[in-house]
This record gives C-alpha cells, sequence and structure tokens, in this order.
C-alpha cells in the first residue's frame, strides 16, 4: 500500500515537472517568437525608417546665416554693407590650462575682464569640444599676431564670419537704423533667429525692412560621432542673401547736411518736391550704427542716453515743434483760399493788437507800419496774420493746415514717426472741457500754441506749396533689388490738394521777397548764384511764455537765456526759385531767430543740392525778382 502510495507521489511529481517544462518552453519559446518577430519588424518592414534615423544621428544639419541685403543710395553708393569678420574661437579639450591660455592671449590682443569671464564659464559649462567665442571684430593686425603666436596656443583658432558695417558712422544713422543681437523676447521660434552671432535689425531702414535683408538661411551638413563631435563636412549651401535696397538718399548731401548742422541740436530735410523723394534728411547729433553692431559698451550707452541733445532721437521725423512764423503760409493760403482776404489786404501795424484786455505783440516792438499781404510774408508782421487769423477762423486754418500736411500721418514706415498736431475746437472741449476762444486762433495764426509740426512735415508743406499743388508724399525707398536685380520704381503721380494758381503763385511771390528782397527776414540768406535762388520763409519758435513783468522791463535776449529756454529757429525753403526742384526744411532747437540760425544752414544745403543736382538746367525765370503779385496792392 505504502509502495503504491509511493509510486504515485512520483509520477505526480513528473507529471508536474512535465507540464512545468512545458509551460517555460512555451513561454520561452513565446518570447522568442517575439524577438524574432520584432527583430523582423526593425530590420526588415520598417528598414527604410531606422537606416534614416541612423543616418539623421550620423549627419546633423547647421543652419547658416546668410549675407544681410546691402544699402545703397541713389546713386549706387554703398551705405550698409557686411564686414568680414575675424572671430578667435577655443576649443578646451586641446587647450588644456583654459585660464593659462587665456592670460597668453591677452598679452597678444585685448580681451575684457567681461568676455575672460564669459570664456571660463562657458568652459566649465559647455562640452570639451565645443567651440567657445572668445572675441569678435579682430583687426587683420590682432589675426597675425594670434597666427604667428599659434603655436604656442592650443585650441585657438580663427574664423571668418560677416558683420554689419556702416561707412558713413553718424551721418546716416537715425535713417539706416542698426542691428544688434536677437533678445529672447523677439524669438519667434524660427531657427535663424537662435544662430548665436544672427543680427536683426532695431530701428531706422533696417528694422523697417528686416525680413527683405535677412535672405534665405544656408545649411551645412556634417558628419558627427556618437556623442556629436564633429567628424568633418558633408555639403554646404550657403543660403540666398537678402534683398538689396537703393534709398532715395543722395549720400554725399546726407553727409554735408549733417556736418552743416555742425555741433547744434538741429534737424534738416531736403526732398524732391515732384517725387517726393527725401536727398537728405539729417538729425543731430546723431549715434554712429557700427556701435550697436559690434556690440555697444556701457558708457557708450550711457553716454547717448545722458546728452540734453538727444541723439538717439530722429528729430526730423520724430521731433514736434511749433512751427512759428513758417505757419504763416498756411494762414495765408487759407485766408486766399476762402475769399476772406486777398493779397491787397491791408492791416497797420503798431507793435501789438488787442482783444479785450488780451493784449498780443508782433516781433517788431514798433510795428511795421501798413503791411499788405507780401510785406507782410517778407516781413512776417505778426499783427498783419493777427489779423488775417481772426478773420479766416481756425476751422478754415485747420483745413488748410491738413491738406498742407501739418497733423497728419506721413508714413515712410521709420519707427517713432510723429504726425505733428493741428489743434480744432473739438479736441480742445474734449481734452480740457473748455471752448476754443478768439485770442487762441490770433496764437495760431503765427504758428504758436497747441500747433506742433515735424521738420518733414514742413518740408513737405513748403513741397505742396510750390509743386503746383499736388498731395506729394515723402519717399525714402527708391525701389527694392530682387535676386534677379528687378525692382519697382517709387509712384509719383499725386492728386490735386484743391488750391488755386492765383493763391500759391501768391504765396510763392512772398517766399522768394523773404529772402531777395530788402526788408525781408532772411535777406542776409540770399543765394547769388544765378539760377540758384531760394525762397523760403523764417520761423521763430518760442518755448516759454514771455511774462508782461518781463515786457515791462525789457524781454530778456536769448543769448542771455539758458539754452534750453532760447527760442527754436526754423526755416523752410525752395529752389531755384524760377522752376522750383527741391523743398527743405530746417530747425536748430534753441537756436535763436530763424533768419539768424536756420536760414543760413539752408542757404548752404539747397546751394549744394542744386550743385550735386547732374540734371540741372537754367530755364528763364517764371516767377520775376522784382514783379511779386500784390506787392503794390
Amino acid at each position: 500500500m505504502a509502495k503504491k502510495k509511493k509510486q504515485k507521489k512520483v509520477v505526480d511529481r513528473a507529471k508536474l515537472f512535465n507540464r512545468r517544462a512545458l509551460l517555460l518552453g512555451g513561454t520561452q519559446l513565446g518570447l522568442l517568437s517575439l524577438l524574432v518577430g520584432r527583430l523582423y519588424y526593425l530590420q526588415v518592414v520598417d528598414s527604410n525608417k531606422y537606416v534614416v534615423l541612423a543616418e539623421e544621428n550620423r549627419v546633423n544639419l547647421r543652419l547658416l546665416a546668410p549675407p544681410r541685403g546691402r544699402i545703397y543710395d541713389r546713386y549706387g553708393v554703398e551705405i550698409a554693407s557686411n564686414r568680414q569678420n575675424y572671430r578667435v574661437i577655443l576649443v578646451v579639450e586641446q587647450a588644456r590650462d583654459v585660464r593659462k591660455l587665456l592670460k597668453d592671449l591677452s598679452g597678444i590682443i585685448d580681451i575684457s575682464e567681461k568676455d575672460h569671464w564669459r570664456v571660463l564659464r562657458d568652459a566649465a559649462r559647455k562640452r570639451a569640444f565645443v567651440p567657445i567665442l572668445v572675441r569678435e571684430n579682430l583687426s587683420w593686425k590682432e589675426v597675425s599676431r594670434i597666427e604667428v603666436n599659434a603655436p604656442d596656443l592650443p585650441g585657438v583658432t580663427i574664423e571668418e564670419g560677416q558683420r554689419r558695417f556702416y561707412p558713413y558712422s553718424n551721418s546716416a544713422g537715425h535713417i539706416l537704423g542698426y542691428v544688434a543681437a536677437v533678445s529672447e523676447a523677439e524669438q519667434t521660434g524660427d531657427p535663424l533667429l537662435q544662430l548665436p552671432d544672427f543680427q536683426i535689425g532695431k530701428n531706422g531702414i533696417e528694422r523697417a525692412h528686416d525680413n527683405l535683408f535677412r535672405g534665405k538661411a544656408g545649411a551645412s551638413q556634417i558628419e558627427v560621432n556618437a556623442v556629436g563631435r564633429v567628424i568633418r563636412e558633408l555639403k554646404r549651401d550657403e543660403g540666398t542673401p537678402g534683398y538689396d535696397i537703393d534709398l532715395t538718399l543722395d549720400m554725399g548731401l546726407q553727409q554735408y547736411t549733417y556736418y552743416r548742422l555742425g555741433d547744434e541740436s538741429a534737424a534738416a530735410v531736403v526732398m524732391d518736391i515732384h517725387t517726393g523723394e527725401l536727398l537728405a534728411m539729417a538729425s543731430s547729433p546723431s549715434f554712429d550704427p557700427n556701435d550697436f553692431a559690434d556690440g555697444i559698451d556701457a558708457k557708450t550707452w550711457k553716454g547717448l542716453l545722458d546728452n540734453k541733445k538727444a541723439p538717439l532721437t530722429n528729430k526730423t521725423i520724430a521731433g514736434q515743434y511749433a512751427p512759428g512764423s513758417t505757419f504763416k503760409m498756411v494762414v495765408t493760403l487759407a485766408g486766399l483760399e476762402s475769399g476772406i482776404i486777398k493779397p491787397s489786404h491791408a492791416v497797420t501795424c503798431y507793435g501789438s493788437t488787442s482783444i479785450g484786455r488780451a493784449k498780443f505783440h508782433c516781433w517788431k516792438r514798433g510795428g511795421h507800419g501798413t503791411m499788405n499781404l507780401h510785406n507782410g510774408i517778407k516781413q512776417s508782421c505778426d499783427v498783419f496774420f493777427y489779423d488775417v487769423a481772426r478773420k479766416v477762423g481756425l476751422d478754415r486754418i485747420a483745413e488748410m493746415a491738413n491738406r498742407l500736411g501739418i497733423g497728419v500721418p506721413l508714413p515712410l514706415g521709420l519707427r517713432g514717426e510723429k504726425k505733428g498736431f493741428m489743434p480744432t475746437r473739438e479736441w480742445k472741449q474734449a481734452q480740457f472741457g473748455e471752448r476754443w476762444q478768439h485770442g487762441e486762433t490770433l496764437v495760431a495764426g503765427i504758428g504758436q500754441g497747441f500747433i506742433l509740426a515735424t521738420p518733414l512735415q514742413l518740408a513737405v508743406m513748403t513741397a505742396r506749396i510750390v509743386n503746383g499743388g499736388k498731395a506729394v508724399m515723402p519717399q525714402l525707398l527708391r525701389r527694392q533689388i530682387g535676386p534677379d536685380g528687378s525692382g519697382a520704381p517709387i509712384a509719383t503721380d499725386y492728386p490735386d490738394i484743391g488750391i488755386s494758381q492765383a493763391s500759391r503763385d501768391a504765396a510763392i511771390r512772398g517766399m522768394i521777397g523773404v529772402v531777395n528782397e530788402p526788408r525781408g527776414t532772411a535777406g542776409r540768406s540770399r543765394i547769388t548764384e544765378e539760377g540758384m535762388e531760394m525762397g523760403g520763409k523764417t520761423g521763430t519758435s518760442q518755448v516759454r511764455r514771455i511774462s508782461k513783468a518781463e515786457r515791462a522791463t525789457g524781454v530778456v535776449k536769448n543769448k542771455d537765456k539758458p539754452w534750453e529756454e532760447r527760442d527754436h529757429a526754423l526755416f523752410i525753403g525752395f529752389a531755384p526759385i524760377h522752376d522750383p526742384r527741391y523743398a527743405c526744411a530746417v530747425i536748430v532747437e534753441h537756436g535763436g531767430g530763424g533768419s539768424r540760425a536756420a536760414a543760413p544752414i539752408a542757404k548752404d544745403v539747397l546751394l549744394e543740392t542744386q550743385r550735386r543736382d547732374p540734371s540741372r538746367t537754367s530755364p528763364l525765370s517764371s516767377l520775376a525778382l522784382a514783379a511779386p503779385i500784390g506787392q503794390d496792392g
């Protein structure tokens, strides 16, 4: 009995063993089948996919920044280019002792303390074979020194790239703007923007047309090993350069105009009255855009910010000033076109006029005597224009100002453009909850009070008066050049602003008298070269109110005031007078009188403009100097 039980137990164990063996064998077979199936799937069915992935791990693509588009002036002079940029690179694993190498390198080229610590920081953070930028913008002399000492500088190499370069530095800084490194806030996900040495336009033309300048990125196909080290370059595509752009500027005239402004805080604009092309647009003081492209240092940046003459502000489009007596041309045309005055309109100036108890003074304390329109413009009689403004009214003046470009946008696409300001009754009621006062209309009649205009707007106003009454718009872009060299010219078919020839003639003859006739306020700035004579209008705008007490004791002269309290000097002009082609506007901040500070600059600039005109001719005069309309009645 016991023997049978023992035999049965042995049989059960054998069966259990067999079942387990069978189960284990089945499991192993199943796993083996899965493994074989997976291997088959990976190596046969999905082989192409993994071949590609393996290739991608072996081959990396690196973006290459394309050459940035260049900027030219109207005559093909390159005013923003790309310059070779030599950089010194360090590979830590080859250098061994980085601190000693930096010390040795500092004895050959200048390395700032900031760059020194940055290199040490990067050396500690990055893989030893990853190149580290030590310094860029090396001069050829510095490159030569490094090359000569190369055997003693293990791990140091010279790389060549490109850097934006502005050959005319300050003279066109405000127009061109500048480029600089991409900030975190400017990252859009575009891989190109993530390249360490990629720069984008931050201001001016560089910013306005940055997308055109960028071009299409190139790529370098490189082979790397398992840890990412570069083995060799397999293929290289340099990409497509950005578009080149032609500006309307005449760089020679731009330079002349900028340097003619001197050390003043000033601005000047020269434009073709028919096409709107801006030949010069200078703002002083300025800045060197190369400082930004190279990475501006803290001292230079602080100097720009602390300068009370605001070198970072483009005063031609962002400076807004009371136009002073240059605005009398608006009042003239508003009066003539409304039919409220004629050229023979006469007013006697005794040095002031009154409304109620308010007294409004002429700049000439003793008065001008009897003035008609022509003499009123020529001698810039305030009392005459107080009278015209009172008769014409603010609404007509504001409407004419807008037609001539004051208080309306004149978009060039540049950052910081202002549209000036022309007040209305509705604006004052909404802004201050007060009615417009008659006295404020008189003040507006001489370009003071709330009215503001930029130098660009004053140039446009002048152009629209003398170009036959066309609504010319300022143009800075001459044409865009594509990769095939094609480009589209700017439009020059401007609509009429609806000012009669007779009214414009009266205004123009007055402006000619300002410069070319006895007692004209800008007589000292007359251009004597035959066929190049200019007409214009002076302006002097107060930056502070003259009190009764000061008038009683004697108005303090500009030269005796602090610089910030001196009047602004303005001048608008055109030339030649017989067949106008160019308009000009000049403002000298706190320069005193327009006739002394602004008109001489305009004279020199307009004379230089005509001398540089390749198509200059000398047609017969159609507006004679000696016979201004309305002079005698």
